[in-house]
């Protein structure tokens, strides 16, 4: 683009300026419940850091923030590292809330009469 066309006006970083930048990632749900999750992710994420997670529940898909409580490796292959973590969800909307209780009786209904299962 032009800079002349920018509607505003950029000014040059003459030291260092960084951050981060969040990308979607694939990630596996390997328990939930109302308050929190274990995940598996293809990178470790740091304790205490807030991330907000896309949960696929069913027909329904809700965003929340979790926060890391913890996170190790689970699996190390040859071109390969799985983590684990362990995420508490914090600030959780009503309408999350619902759905993933929702998701979560869906499931104990489904489950109802099978040996051995539960949460």
């Amino acid at each position: 683009m032009d800079p002349d066309r920018r509607e505003s006006q950029r000014t040059e970083i003459l030291g260092r300026l960084t951050g981060e930048v969040s990308v979607p990632a694939p990630m596996v749900v390997h328990d939930i419940s109302r308050v929190g999750a274990q995940i598996e992710c293809a990178f470790p994420l740091i304790l205490g850091s807030v991330h907000e997670l896309r949960l696929h529940l069913d027909d329904d898909a809700v965003v929340v923030k979790a926060r890391v409580v913890h996170c190790q490796i689970a699996d190390l292959g040859r071109d390969l590292v799985r983590y684990v973590a362990g995420v508490e969800f914090v600030d959780l909307p009503a309408h999350a809330e619902a759905a993933i209780a929702a998701y979560l009786e869906e499931l104990d209904r489904g489950r109802e009469g099978e040996p051995g299962v539960g949460r």
